[in-house]
């Protein structure tokens, strides 16, 4: 039996670029993992064909893996009708390079494997693993350099640490940032973001959310062993996760229902890897902006209200990435 068609997947204006984004975007770290190949390429014409314009990966997903796959995927879909973004920087756990030729080797790597005569936006990847000035000095220029040959159109910056994002609001020229992508940092357990978007939309930076099941903690099995968060933080997210299950509620859609209401960040990054992954994401993305009716609508409001009572007690509770004084 055909699905019912969903309502349309809004889109938002991304800072000053002049790009509009699905709300919900397309994580492509999961395509660089041991997955079903040709799955994940059909992932990608499915979440197009749901109004998911907006694509983001990196040359450290999976060693490459990630873009090569996503490659084969946007090579089905009109390049004008879609976002990609990728990134330069970071190759490895521990190998980071930000060096102009190294950069501008990145992205012409990138591209081939993405199929691509131009990525929307270039992103320096986990800068706080870097020193700063090196991105202000050498890594924005050598970028700005391949937006004027044509091959990016637009350059942006992430990592976890937000203070990294008001350093660049005060020492990159004006325009040299187009957009922050942070992650772990709109969440149901930590909304610190929240206090740093009025300065972000008076720099005119797009704001992209990642992560908002804070890379696994708010899941029914758990995060990973290596996973960062204090002990605190763990117990708290396994008993929001069992608080959840109680009313016959999904705590990972809950999570990502309550954070796209936030009109000010653009679009809110989710993995995929798979054409149900999608459409469920989806579906919880239409329903937490009221665009569409969900069967569970008491019981998720009835979890939500005890997933944040058990959250309240470590609300915005972080841990540091990278040099020390990026955090």
């Amino acid at each position: 039996m055909a699905q019912a068609a969903l309502p349309k997947m809004p889109r938002r204006p991304l800072g000053q670029t002049g790009l509009e984004v699905s709300v919900l975007g397309f994580g492509a770290s999961p395509l660089g993992g041991a997955i079903d190949e040709g799955e994940g390429v059909a992932a990608v014409k499915e979440a197009f064909d749901l109004g998911i314009n907006f694509f983001d990966t990196s040359p450290f997903y999976g060693d490459t893996k990630s873009e090569t796959v996503l490659g084969r995927g946007l090579a089905q879909l009109p390049r004008d009708q879609i976002v990609v973004a990728t990134k330069v920087g970071r190759y490895g756990s521990d190998t980071f390079d930000f060096s102009a030729q190294r950069v501008a080797a990145s992205v012409r790597e990138s591209l081939a494997r993405l199929q691509l005569g131009y990525v929307d936006l270039i992103q320096c990847h986990d800068i706080e693993f870097t020193h700063l000035d090196q991105i202000v000095s050498e890594t924005l220029p050598a970028l700005q350099r391949l937006r004027e040959e044509g091959l990016v159109r637009h350059i942006g910056i992430t990592g976890l640490p937000l203070k990294i994002f008001q350093f660049f609001g005060g020492r990159a020229p004006p325009g040299a940032v187009d957009t922050a992508l942070s992650y772990c940092h709109y969440t149901l357990n930590d909304r610190s973001l929240a206090a740093l978007l009025p300065y972000l939309q008076e720099k005119q930076v797009g704001i992209i959310n990642a992560s908002v099941l804070s890379m696994g903690l708010l899941t029914h099995q758990g995060p990973p062993s290596w996973h960062p968060a204090p002990q605190p933080l763990q117990q708290a997210a396994a008993a929001a996760a069992v608080a959840a299950a109680a009313h016959g509620v999904s705590l990972p859609k809950l999570a990502l229902m309550e954070c796209v209401k936030e009109p000010a960040i653009a679009s809110h990054l989710v993995g995929f890897c798979t054409r149900h992954q999608v459409r469920d994401n989806v579906e919880a993305v239409l329903q937490g902006l009221g665009l569409l009716a969900s069967p569970l609508r008491q019981q998720e409001a009835a979890a939500l209200a005890d997933v944040r009572r058990i959250l309240e007690p470590v609300q915005g509770l972080t841990w540091p990435s990278g040099l020390p004084d990026n955090n």
